[in-house]
């Protein structure tokens, strides 16, 4: 389906719940004649809305079908359906399908990444710290775009009233996500201690939409902890920009930013490869 790549279905088990999963994988001709990078993108909606054919629109479809990446996402539960942790639960379930199928999907195992804008941003923050406790699952890299990672106020979050995302909708996501939990990292990112061991990062937002201060915040923890960590600031108050307005100049701007940063990570994870692991992929 579409030029470059095809995509199947497959229904995983999450907590007994049955999860659909979208699989991209490019077509003979777009993919390279090595193992390839295998990525969990995971769709953003405030936790509350959204759906996994947004992939459709996300900047993982290019991944697939420029560069060769294998794509999973998850249609995890929603905040209506399950509040926390139930997305998050999914999406580890997802990524564990992902590693456990590496081979039969042609993918490097050392080189598995987990990305997503908005709130798929934050569940790709959370998922990193969840993996990392958890030590069953390496995640090469992440991809966070403009995450929503704090359900406190941030100078930037508060009053701001721009679309399409607010103040307003950011309260209402949080309570629906949360249902009473507070103060636990992996439902809200921002709260977390210890960001050492996370993967690399990279990440872009707009210097005027809601969560700007928090994704700021993030790098800046990482970097602190000693992680590799890059963000990307663009002039606008615009959320999801590149999703919604692709066309802009700027949103082409930050789109071929991003696929750099991404080609970056993948060869240097292919440098960090011992030479057996290399002649294997």
């Amino acid at each position: 389906m579409g030029k470059g790549y095809t995509v199947t279905k497959q229904t995983i088990y999450s907590e007994g719940n049955a999860l659909k999963v979208w699989v991209l994988r490019p077509t003979t001709e777009a993919k390279p004649p090595r193992k390839t990078p295998g990525i969990l993108w995971i769709h953003g909606g405030g936790y509350v809305t959204g759906m996994a054919e947004m992939i459709y629109m996300s900047r993982a479809l290019n991944l697939v079908r420029r560069y060769g990446a294998v794509v999973v996402t998850p249609a995890y539960r929603l905040a209506g359906e399950a509040p926390y942790p139930a997305a998050l639960h999914d999406c580890y379930a997802a990524l564990v399908y992902l590693r456990d199928q590496a081979e039969a999907l042609g993918v490097n195992p050392r080189m598995l990444m987990v990305g997503g804008e908005s709130a798929g941003g934050g569940l790709t923050a959370a998922l990193c710290m969840l993996a990392r406790d958890k030590g069953e699952v390496e995640i090469a890299f992440q991809m966070p775009l403009y995450p929503m990672l704090d359900n406190r106020d941030t100078e930037s979050s508060r009053r701001n009233y721009r679309l399409p995302w607010n103040t307003f909708l950011n309260h209402w996501a949080w309570k629906k996500y949360l249902a009473g939990v507070e103060g636990e990292p992996y439902a809200a990112p921002a709260r977390q201690t210890d960001y050492s061991g996370l993967p690399p990062c990279y990440t872009f937002v707009g210097s005027k939409e809601p969560f700007y201060c928090e994704t700021l915040a993030y790098v800046k923890r990482l970097k602190e902890a000693g992680v590799p960590a890059r963000v990307d600031v663009y002039p606008t108050g615009f959320h999801a920009f590149d999703m919604l307005t692709p066309f802009r100049r700027l949103s082409r701007q930050a789109i071929a930013a991003f696929e750099k940063r991404y080609l970056a990570a993948v060869q240097r994870l292919e440098q960090q490869m011992p030479s057996k692991c290399k002649e294997k992929a």
